[in-house]
């Protein structure tokens, strides 16, 4: 499964796709446990197999989710992990987790050992730049409502597998809001 994700993921001929395949390491995580913690240093990329990954971070106003990983979903603190600065991020097992995990050194040796390593480079970074735009504009866009169904729309498992108060998080509201959609839209 994960060989085909990685085909999936990174589009690179066969001859140097198992190579990049073989530099991965599986790692299982329990259920509260952490891959990146909030001032370390992101030193890989991760890719969920299983499970379920939150990131969150503390503001004046509490704590606060920004995503919540699913399978197939690339893993780290990217600023962190590209300019080699303290994570603002924090991001725990939900679940117990199966992720694949590739050191940064071994990343940055993928560019000088596979040709098309650049390009697809520069394409995850921008689908990375993409979804972050994309989230900009629902914001400033969509009501409350509307992030909620399209979030729901995407995310429907979620809504049964965490608490909602994450996801009400991650969508700018408060549970309050939250519940006041959500039993609106249920009615």
């Amino acid at each position: 499964m994960f060989d085909q994700l990685i085909k999936d993921l990174f589009p690179l001929p066969e001859s140097v796709g198992g190579k990049l395949f073989s530099s991965f390491e599986r790692i299982e995580l329990k259920r509260g446990e952490y891959l990146i913690k909030e001032a370390d240093y992101s030193s890989c990329l991760f890719v969920i197999d299983s499970g379920l990954i939150r990131q969150y971070a503390w503001s004046k106003k509490g704590e606060f989710t920004q995503w919540i990983g699913t399978a197939n979903h690339f893993v780290t603190d990217l600023a962190s992990f590209i300019f080699d600065t303290p994570s603002k991020w924090n991001f725990q097992c939900l679940s117990d987790c199966i992720v694949y995990r590739l050191s940064k050194s071994d990343y940055r040796r993928m560019e000088s050992e596979i040709m098309e390593w650049n390009a697809f480079e520069k394409t995850f970074l921008a689908k990375c730049f993409g979804v972050m735009e994309q989230r900009i504009s629902d914001f400033i866009c969509l009501t409350a409502e509307e992030r909620y169904l399209q979030y729901f729309e995407q995310h429907k498992s979620l809504f049964h597998q965490v608490p909602l108060q994450y996801i009400a998080s991650v969508l700018g509201m408060s549970p309050e809001t939250f519940s006041r959609i959500r039993a609106k839209i249920n009615s």
